[in-house]
């Protein structure tokens, strides 16, 4: 029963069901009240005279399609109410009362009020993972199965099959084709794999909801007495929110395992697993060692799901929500010069393990001064180092994007290196920057003698210049900092603006 309380019952639609159109063109149900109200296909399907539909009635800050449908005792033969809503997170599994296990679906803005939506494990063995029954007459083949591959296959060997199985299911029906893509996306996904494999070993284990909820679920069951939480008795259907993304990312921001890899773009909040079969390439796991001396950007063509975890910040439970790309729906392509581009990280790494001593006092002198790049660069022809080292690679960090620094340095006249920082010394005004994720670009005005400006920014901190502590911001002429941010070209017109230099002189060909 659906509450009637007084903040929603103003606003919802509550009718019995006089007609049924399955059309699939354009599935609807006429109401009482001779309102029609468009559906889909499937839910028409669960449909029936005497039915009554209840729904609110769409705002402008709905978020999705919520409609609860409680049967007519006389048509039913599944479930007693059919619900249909937008969720958001979906827990992780945990036991209840009996020690059954159950996840719990978070429905997005409800209108109905109803909370969340109650799965057992069982629930999510049945629909997701879609184990063999032995009360069927026809016995449900296993995922593997259903790709033709062996429980053992590697994920590259997974992927490989998913694309022999779509050639040759190209011209057989929908069913089987989605039924595929289902296969891959739940054993694609490491953790997925490992719960699909625990269940095929125990079908009593626990099961996750794939992808961490978001999207459209259609559900059979019953509400609870308080009318505030839907028990699913089984899934009707679940369609999660699509997103279809094309961008560029660093290679660096990959971790490599034995066979599969993990990368993660925190900017854009998005993540997604690969195989050697996706780049078409391999790697083993010493590639972490060096990777962040690898300046080569993957082209990602994907369709991303939302997922989320929820994280204890100040003492308050947040949602942090990020994207997680379908296996089935994900290609990537290195530049043509990648190996190249691998060979050149690879031997810059063992060149930095060769002159680890030298590199040990180069760091210290820049501990306590500011060394300009030239004299660095004699300054490590001295202690045996080859001419062609690149000394501006000791204060590179993993996770940097070098399209700040090649934006600064493009422009520079004299570029220092100072502890972990470049300062720039460019026509209108000093850059400091970090090459670390997470750290502003400070910038200065021109000052009258550079050496001056350097032997008093090596005696103070950041954090003395953002609270002028004995006046020096003033003293260095600190215009301000600029944050990196989700947009670089955004964070580059800021700081051609703080410098006051025009923009059509500051253009070049990293732009």
């Amino acid at each position: 029963m659906i509450p009637r309380s007084s903040n929603t019952s103003n606003h919802l639609c509550r009718e019995r069901v006089v007609s049924v159109q399955r059309q699939e063109e354009s599935p609807a149900c006429v109401l009482a009240n001779r309102t029609t109200l468009r559906i889909s296909s499937l839910l028409a399907s669960y449909l029936a005279i005497g039915d009554e539909v209840t729904f609110p009635i769409p705002t402008t800050d709905a978020v999705g399609t919520e409609i609860y449908v409680t049967k007519n005792s006389a048509s039913s033969r599944l479930q007693r109410c059919v619900y249909l809503a937008p969720i958001g997170h979906v827990s992780p599994p945990r036991a209840d009362k009996r020690n059954r296990q159950f996840v719990s679906a978070e429905v997005q803005q409800s209108g109905l009020g109803i909370d969340s939506v109650f799965l057992s494990c069982e629930v999510l063995r049945d629909y997701f993972y879609r184990l063999p029954n032995g009360s069927e007459r026809e016995p449900r083949p296993n995922l593997y199965e259903t790709l033709r591959i062996p429980a053992s296959a590697s994920p590259a060997e997974l992927r490989v099959a998913f694309k022999l199985r779509s050639l040759e299911l190209a011209g057989a029906t929908k069913g089987e084709q989605i039924a595929l893509e289902r296969a891959f996306n739940i054993l694609g996904q490491p953790e997925l794999r490992a719960c699909y494999d625990a269940l095929v070993a125990n079908p009593e284990a626990s099961a996750v909801f794939p992808y961490g909820g978001f999207g459209s679920l259609l559900v059979g069951g019953e509400p609870s007495r308080d009318g505030q939480t839907f028990f699913a008795q089984r899934i009707l259907s679940f369609s999660p929110e699509l997103k279809q993304r094309r961008f560029r990312l660093p290679v660096r921001n990959c971790d490599f395992y034995e066979d599969r890899g993990l990368c993660r773009d925190v900017r854009r909040k998005l993540e997604f697993w690969f195989d050697p079969a996706v780049l078409h390439t391999l790697w083993d796991p010493t590639w972490n060692q060096w990777k962040h001396l690898l300046a080569a950007k993957m082209e990602i063509d994907a369709t991303f799901v939302s997922s989320g975890k929820y994280r204890k910040r100040r003492g308050e439970w947040e949602l942090d929500t990020w994207e997680t790309a379908l296996p089935s729906r994900l290609t990537a392509k290195l530049p043509s010069a990648f190996p190249q581009q691998v060979e050149t990280a690879r031997a810059s790494y063992l060149r930095f393990g060769q002159y680890a001593r030298a590199l040990e006092q180069i760091r210290l002198r820049l501990e306590y001064h500011a060394v300009e790049q030239t004299e660095l660069e004699r300054a490590c022809s001295a202690l045996g180092m080859p001419g062609d080292f690149d000394v501006c690679q000791i204060s590179w960090q993993v996770d940097y994007d070098p399209f700040f620094y090649r934006q600064l340095a493009h422009r520079a006249r004299r570029v220092y290196l100072f502890r972990n920082e470049y300062i720039f010394d460019v026509e209108k005004g000093v850059i400091i920057e970090t090459p670390q994720l997470g750290h502003a670009t400070y910038i200065f005005a021109k000052p009258r003698n550079m050496e001056s400006f350097l032997a008093f920014y090596t005696k103070i901190t950041k954090e003395d210049i953002r609270r002028n502590r004995d006046n020096a911001a003033e003293k260095l002429g600190f215009l301000g900092r600029v944050i990196h941010g989700n947009s670089p070209k955004a964070w580059l017109k800021e700081v051609r603006q703080r410098i006051g230099e025009k923009t059509d002189l500051m253009t070049g060909p990293f732009d």
